[in-house]
């Protein structure tokens, strides 16, 4: 439960230095530590000290099930337990030589076997609970392990005692039998919440084929080396990112996209780990292996994101960790009454126990994170990358939505449709000219504009100015390329101003190639909508998004793109920096999220309440954004404003059933009121309370 996560973390926290952070669902703990004060076998010491067991470093999030076996086994011998103590009150017959009535020290003999049995079968609950309470960080194993202690002690001090009317020994098989059960089926619950993340980690294959000497060589994942010629066969999986040198394919990225189209692949291209190769013979050089990879950093991100704590997380865990101590309380004052009000040792000794066992920090402690995993791992099945549960819990209070429009709202792939050059410059070298200045700029549309040609005239001395353009020597001479308004920080005499005006009234955005001395040419280029992104955004405003766009490109061009759209809220001729001012004066007003490529938009994402940036997977290690998109599908955000309703929903309903169980089934337990519980049907109902928060939590899937 988060008591035990909580004290976990608190213990290790204790520790000289040592920073951590535990993951609840995930049953991992992210650790940060001084090494020259603390190495791997303290940390694991500490772990075992705080009364939990350490599967070993590094993330493993292969779920470990107990046996099923065990618990039909006890099982068993609970039935044939109940039979004993209470079949004759039914009409049953039991033979004599086991009877209470006939033989009873044959029967205490075989009972109390039968409760030492279980209570060394549940010893992992009793010690960890033990150890926790000398920690002074009582959890839910500390009130199942002392109640099930005080239930065989006061059963066994009653058959000593010859008081056989008042023996409990079945409820201790019981208790540990129904925790158990409980535990067996939420685990298998848990492990289907994290069914997404999981299958992220299993997707690069164990062995791949490189090419050794001419001759193909089968080696281990960790085997591979930068630079190493990887082979590829049709029906197999790519095995670290890498750059195709021989071959053409197509391959399914749809782990990270979430769109199950197949992506033709060919020279030159870059292969992601993990992508699974259709129908093609490819040789590919490794580039980025093990960590380094793109899909060890999606893990890495996703991972982190369940490791972070939403607000509403923090609340239940403070509950949580004033709610075992107040139970321990409650369970005192209960006996302390009974006694007081009945002189009953059986009744007292029984609403101890049942407070203590009907408690469930499980369902308040699993109420938030739970959910938040399954929401955080069904948003990367879709393409989208979470960087924290926050993101999930904020997703309900944006209502203004921003789109940088180059790669968002457009396909960012811009085509040269037509261009003015000077007299005394040849066409075909002006566009070489723009070429090799633009080739060492990642912008799209500077990708754009040398799409597809391999051969460059070299330039030195190569500046990119954020927003405006470039510049580089060629020759031994200055050229410069970039929009109009930098282009007006050099008082040349423009000679385009005509075709500008002409090209922007098309919707074309510009690019001006100039030297120290003169305007040399002026480009038009056309960018195409997305073809979803109409539905997309009329998607968005059925669910009460204001819609905003942000561009770089003149007013006309942007106005004929907003029409088309449908956009009314319109930043035209902006630069990056001012692109964050804008997001910052519009996120005073509103709850805003930011949408852009992530390239030069990095500080208008960072400055809204939630940046989300639209990128391939072969870059992600370094984005500014909360949210990365992997998916070239637009309508994916309206999937992530529905994801983020139903799990906001899911989390009110678990904390209302939570509480509302507590509330309602510790007074009973008490045994104060005219309705009384005893510490079976208590034992039956904690499980079922954690139960409902874990099957609740997983609705999120569908």
């Amino acid at each position: 439960c988060s008591a035990c996560s909580n004290g976990l973390e608190k213990y290790l926290n204790k520790q000289e230095g040592v920073e951590a952070q535990v993951n609840l669902v995930m049953a991992t703990a992210s650790i940060n530590y001084d090494a020259t004060k603390v190495g791997i076998k303290d940390l694991e010491r500490f772990i075992t000290e705080a009364g939990f067991e350490s599967l070993g470093e590094n993330l493993n999030l292969k779920t470990h099930h107990k046996k099923i076996y065990s618990l039909i086994f006890f099982a068993l011998l609970a039935i044939f337990l109940m039979y004993l103590s209470m079949g004759e009150m039914v009409g049953l017959k039991v033979p004599t030589f086991i009877s209470l009535r006939h033989h009873p020290y044959c029967y205490l003999s075989l009972v109390i076997g039968i409760s030492l049995l279980a209570i060394i079968w549940g010893f992992d609950i009793i010690k960890n609970g033990l150890k926790n309470l000398l920690h002074f960080m009582p959890n839910m194993d500390s009130l199942i392990g002392l109640g099930v202690i005080v239930n065989f002690f006061y059963s066994l001090y009653n058959a000593i005692s010859c008081n056989w009317d008042k023996l409990y020994f079945d409820s201790v098989l019981m208790i540990i039998l129904f925790v158990k059960i409980g535990r067996f089926i939420d685990s298998k619950n848990k492990a289907k919440a994290v069914d997404a993340i999981k299958n992220l980690v299993t997707l690069t294959p164990e062995e791949a084929t490189i090419l050794k000497d001419g001759h193909e060589l089968k080696v281990k994942l960790n085997e591979i080396k930068k630079g190493d010629i990887v082979v590829c066969k049709p029906g197999g999986k790519i095995a670290v990112d890498g750059k195709i040198t021989k071959g053409q394919t197509h391959t399914d990225e749809s782990f990270i996209t979430g769109e199950a189209k197949p992506i033709k692949k060919q020279k030159g291209d870059l292969t992601l780990a993990g992508s699974l190769n259709y129908d093609g013979y490819i040789e590919y050089e490794a580039l980025n292996i093990g960590k380094d990879s793109s899909i060890s950093h999606i893990v890495d991100l996703v991972v982190e994101a369940t490791n972070t704590k939403a607000p509403i997380a923090r609340i239940a865990d403070r509950i949580s960790s004033y709610f075992v101590p107040f139970i321990f309380l409650i369970a005192l004052f209960s006996f302390i009454l009974n006694w007081s009000f009945f002189h009953n040792w059986a009744l007292s000794i029984e609403a101890l126990v049942t407070v203590l066992v009907v408690a469930c920090p499980c369902a308040l402690g699993l109420a938030t994170p739970l959910a938040m995993v399954v929401a955080i791992g069904k948003a990367s099945k879709m393409g989208l990358v979470v960087k924290s549960s926050e993101v999930i819990e904020n997703l309900n209070k944006i209502d203004t939505i921003i789109f940088d429009k180059t790669g968002t709202l457009t396909q960012g792939k811009l085509t040269l449709v037509e261009q003015k050059i000077i007299p005394e410059l040849k066409p075909a070298e002006a566009l070489k000219i723009l070429q090799a200045l633009e080739a060492k700029s990642n912008h799209p549309l500077a990708q754009s504009i040398c799409r597809g040609v391999k051969d460059f005239f070299p330039v030195t001395n190569f500046k990119e100015l954020s927003g405006k353009g470039v510049k580089a020597q060629l020759n031994k001479q200055t050229y410069y390329a970039g929009n109009y308004k930098y282009l007006t920080s050099f008082k040349l005499t423009n000679p385009f101003a005509k075709e500008e005006k002409a090209f922007s009234l098309k919707g074309e955005s510009i690019i001006y190639l100039w030297n120290e001395k003169q305007v040399l040419a002026i480009f038009g280029l056309r960018d195409e909508i997305k073809p979803t992104i109409k539905a997309t955004l009329r998607n968005l405003e059925a669910l009460n998004k204001k819609i905003v766009m942000l561009t770089g490109d003149n007013q006309n061009t942007a106005k004929i793109i907003a029409e088309e759209l449908g956009i009314r809220d319109v930043y035209s001729d902006i630069y990056p920096a001012i692109k964050a001012e804008i997001v910052q004066k519009l996120n005073k007003e509103n709850n805003v999220m930011m949408v852009g490529d992530g390239l030069n938009d990095s500080p208008a994402l960072k400055t809204a309440a939630i940046g989300v940036s639209v990128k391939s997977g072969a870059d992600i290690s370094n984005d500014a954004a909360d949210v990365i998109m992997m998916s070239s599908d637009m309508n994916r955000l309206t999937d992530f404003f529905q994801i983020g309703k139903k799990t906001t929903k899911i989390i009110t309903e678990n904390l209302i059933w939570a509480l509302f169980y507590n509330v309602l089934m510790v007074p009973l337990a008490t045994g104060l009121l005219p309705l009384k519980l005893n510490p079976m049907v208590a034992s039956m109902a904690m499980v079922l309370s954690s139960l409902t928060v874990v099957l609740n939590s997983l609705r999120i899937k569908k």
